[in-house]
């Protein structure tokens, strides 16, 4: 594969997207990541929480999710880029697009098994946050980098 199939991209609105990503996705994850570090904290309590299981797990975790921010980035302004995509409204449009693409199924068969006797009340809840951080990873993510410009110079 070449590399110049690849749409060219500014570095620092991969930067902003990738740091607008993280946050959202921290947001979500930071009951996990505080989980984690009391679990640690209580199994470790002699030894050093830096050189626990969990701090490793942790952060795994961390990389693995900026490295998924900065990649679900690129892709989204690679399409703004590609498509030509210059209004606040056409961003919109491609965020809501690619969130149904992804998202959508998730979300419905979320709520559909609500109807279950087994089902708690906190099942809605996980549904609703999951389905509020892909709107904000997709719609969110695509108005961000349409605000800040995905074009190079050699794009133009």
């Amino acid at each position: 594969m070449s590399l110049h199939y690849l749409p060219p991209v500014k570095p620092s609105a991969i930067a902003l997207g990738t740091a607008f990503t993280q946050l959202g996705h921290t947001a979500v994850l930071a009951p996990l990541f505080g989980d984690r570090y009391e679990r640690a904290r209580k199994a470790n309590a002699s030894q050093n929480f830096l050189h626990s299981k969990e701090a490793k797990q942790g952060a795994v975790l961390f990389g693995t999710t900026l490295i998924g921010s900065g990649v679900q980035t690129y892709a989204m302004a690679a399409l703004l880029t590609t498509t030509g995509t210059l209004s606040y409204k056409g961003a919109a449009y491609l965020g809501t697009l690619v969130f149904f693409t992804t998202s959508l199924g998730a979300t419905i068969g979320g709520l559909i098994g609500f109807g279950e006797p087994g089902a708690k009340a906190i099942d809605v809840a996980e549904v609703v946050a999951g389905t509020a951080s892909s709107l904000l990873d997709t719609v969110g993510l695509a108005i961000i980098l349409n605000w800040w410009g995905v074009r190079t110079i050699e794009s133009f």
